[in-house]
């Protein structure tokens, strides 16, 4: 029993490195397929697939049927709309400051 359990403590210790390589090589390729695009992002296939057929996300189709992603653009649409936290904190708590209930400037 013990022996069995070891065998698949070190199955599972190979399959998450096995991962971790594929995911390691998917960073490497300049271009994608549509799996390892969903892989890449995080995103779910069918969300992908909808990014794609809404053309709200750049990729290829060389053949008509197959759809590829540049790495490097999808990098960038994923990167696009950057969040300034930092600026909106500052100037809600500007606002707030000003702006107290009562308080005329």
């Amino acid at each position: 029993m013990s022996n069995e359990l070891n065998t698949i403590e070190t199955l599972l210790r190979l399959e998450k490195k096995i991962n971790n390589l594929e995911g390691f090589l998917i960073t490497q390729k300049a271009v994608l397929t549509f799996d390892e695009a969903a892989s890449y992002t995080g995103f779910s296939r069918s969300y992908l697939y909808k990014l794609t057929s809404t053309g709200k996300i750049p990729f290829f189709k060389p053949q008509g049927k197959m759809i590829f992603f540049d790495r490097i653009q999808l990098d960038n649409w994923l990167l696009r709309n950057q969040a300034e936290s930092e600026a909106i904190d500052h100037a809600a708590s500007t606002y707030v400051t000003i702006n107290k209930r009562g308080g005329r400037q």
